[in-house]
């Protein structure tokens, strides 16, 4: 099983960035609050990350921490696959 992380942005684009998650090539980034399995409560600090616990457990746990830029760029073809369909 892949088990890659980065932090992208909610809602495309510069916004405020959240923890994404992707556990096999085929499947598109998504955020860490899909997968229920892997999730731990957020801290409860006001404007903390979304995801940095999660982040925290999964790096202990082997889990890779992808580039967002390169992980955008995954976003992206897949868009463009997306509309050339």
């Amino acid at each position: 099983m892949l088990r890659q992380m980065c932090w992208l942005s909610k809602f495309g684009g510069d916004g405020e960035k959240m923890l994404h998650l992707q556990t096999a090539s085929h499947e598109p980034w998504r955020p860490y609050t899909a997968f229920p399995q892997y999730a731990v409560p957020d801290y409860r600090e006001p404007g903390g990350s979304k995801g940095w616990a999660t982040y925290q457990k999964l790096l202990k746990a082997g889990w890779t921490l992808i580039p967002s830029a390169r992980a955008q760029e995954f976003v992206t073809a897949g868009a463009q696959t997306e509309v050339v369909k």
